[in-house]
Formats: structure tokens, C-alpha cells, sequence
């Protein structure tokens, strides 16, 4: 299992690579994952030149307590989106693009299918790109998931979040075992599969090591565990800071579970 964690230290920040992504972004009409949840550490990955592109939209049908991401009745999808996405990606220069979504609850098939498209017009863009998804859970639903994986990305990753038993009160509209299952089926068909998870929300040692365990049954082969940060005073509130020590002694758990190297 390879193995990355994220602790809470200080970065410096690069503003010129900052604006130039930003002035991309804004020119093209696209939405970041890193801006829409207010992730702390955008700063460094926009310096660089580092996004993950959230398609379909800025509001999610969902309401998970961890979010930042507006939840509500969303807009109509932008039959155009994959396109932009793909001569973002390329203005950029990217090796790398993560495609990313709210859920979208409201369609049949979750938009898996504009996944699809956006894969694959970002490749005919960037031809030695590799891709990596980050999706919802599709509600289980595998005939959608089969649709992103026949655009063949080179990782797919679908987070778990968090350890089973809070994931009820963090993502009520989600599912533990449902997420697992979607790792699995993902895996099944002979995919590099990620996940990942936050500490902080009050879990217990045991749950973690077991949420690490379970993954990795469900064929996850990237993990990835990151301290939480509440994004606004309506989000679940922080029960505890870890310290990096700990994250290192997950990084050698990790190792063990998969047998494999572990990236810090």
C-alpha cells in the first residue's frame, strides 16, 4: 500500500504560480475542489500549477457535515465542460489532472457519463497525460461506475472519509460499506484504486487501523490520511489534532498492509 499523510505545518507560498492558475481557471469558468472546500493547503498546489478540476457544477446534492461545498438544487449540466476542462489542462501544461465532482444525486447516472467525456477530450488534449478520478459513490450503482472506467483512467479514487462508525453522522447520505464496495468493483476490473480518509473527527486508534484494513481488503492500493480542518463554523467541529508522529506510525502500518513502499 503506498502510503501519503497530511500533518499541519507551516508553507511558504508562492503567489506567482498562485495567479497564473487562478487567471486560468477564471478564464475558462472552472471550478477547483480546492477553492469550492476551502482546502488549507491551496496555496501550495496552485503554486504548483497543481488543481483538481470539480465538474458538474459548484453546488452538490448532498450534505456532508465535513464540507465547504454549496449543497442544494444544482444547474443544468455544461454540455461544453469537458472540453474547457481539457484546454484548461493543457494551458497549464499538466502531467497530471485529477478530475473531481460534487455529487449529482439528480441524475441517472450520477454523471458518469460526463466523466467519461471529460477523460476523454482531456487525452485527446494531453495524449501522455495521466488521469486520476476522484468520484462520488454513484449510489452503488455499477453499471455507472463501469461507464467511468471503460475511459480507462490511469487511478480512480473514491474517499472513504472517514471510519465507519461516524460516517453516518458526517455523510448521512453516504455509506460505509456502499464506498467500500465501490473500491472493490473498481479494483476487480484490474485498476489502480485510491482512497482516503481524515483523523480528527473523533474517531478511535482501533477504528483507524481498521478503516486502513478494510480498505486495503476492498483493493485499495493508495491510501492517503490527512488531519481535518473545519472549514466554517457550521462544519463538523475538530475533536483532535494529530501529531506528525503519529501519521508515521499509520505510514508503517500502511507499509505492512500492502507490503509495499510508502510516499510521505
Amino acid at each position: 500500500m503506498s502510503f501519503m499523510t497530511c500533518s499541519n505545518y507551516k508553507k511558504k507560498i508562492r503567489l506567482s504560480g498562485l495567479h497564473e492558475v487562478k487567471k486560468i481557471l477564471r478564464g475558462s469558468g472552472l471550478h477547483t475542489v480546492c477553492e469550492e472546500a476551502r482546502c488549507p493547503n491551496i496555496d501550495e498546489c496552485f503554486s504548483k500549477k497543481t488543481a483538481t478540476f470539480m465538474i458538474m457544477g459548484d453546488v452538490c446534492t448532498r450534505a456532508c457535515r465535513f464540507c465547504n461545498v454549496t449543497h442544494g438544487k444544482p444547474m443544468v449540466l455544461d454540455k461544453n465542460e469537458p472540453i474547457r476542462i481539457a484546454e484548461a489542462a493543457s494551458s497549464m501544461g499538466l502531467k497530471h489532472v485529477v478530475i473531481t465532482s460534487v455529487t449529482r444525486d439528480d441524475i441517472l447516472d450520477g454523471g458518469a457519463e460526463h466523466f467519461y467525456k471529460t477523460i476523454t477530450e482531456t487525452r485527446k488534449a494531453l495524449p501522455s497525460v495521466s488521469i486520476e478520478v476522484l468520484t462520488p459513490d454513484f449510489k452503488g450503482n455499477t453499471e455507472c461506475i463501469d461507464i467511468v472506467l471503460k475511459a480507462k483512467p490511469d487511478v480512480f479514487n473514491h474517499n472513504i472519509e472517514t471510519v465507519k462508525r461516524l460516517s453516518k453522522d458526517i455523510r448521512p447520505q453516504a455509506d460505509y460499506e456502499r464506498s467500500l464496495s465501490v473500491l472493490k468493483h473498481a479494483s476487480s476490473g484490474g485498476f489502480i484504486v485510491k482512497s482516503g480518509f481524515m483523523l480528527g473527527l473523533g474517531e478511535e486508534n482501533d477504528e483507524i487501523y481498521q478503516t486502513m484494513k478494510d480498505l486495503r481488503d476492498a483493493g485499495v492500493s493508495i491510501l492517503t490520511v490527512g488531519q481535518y480542518f473545519n472549514p466554517s463554523g457550521k462544519s463538523w467541529s475538530v475533536k483532535k489534532y494529530y501529531e506528525e508522529d503519529f501519521f508515521n506510525k499509520l505510514k508503517d502500518y500502511g507499509k505492512m498492509l500492502g507490503s509495499g513502499r510508502a510516499s510521505f
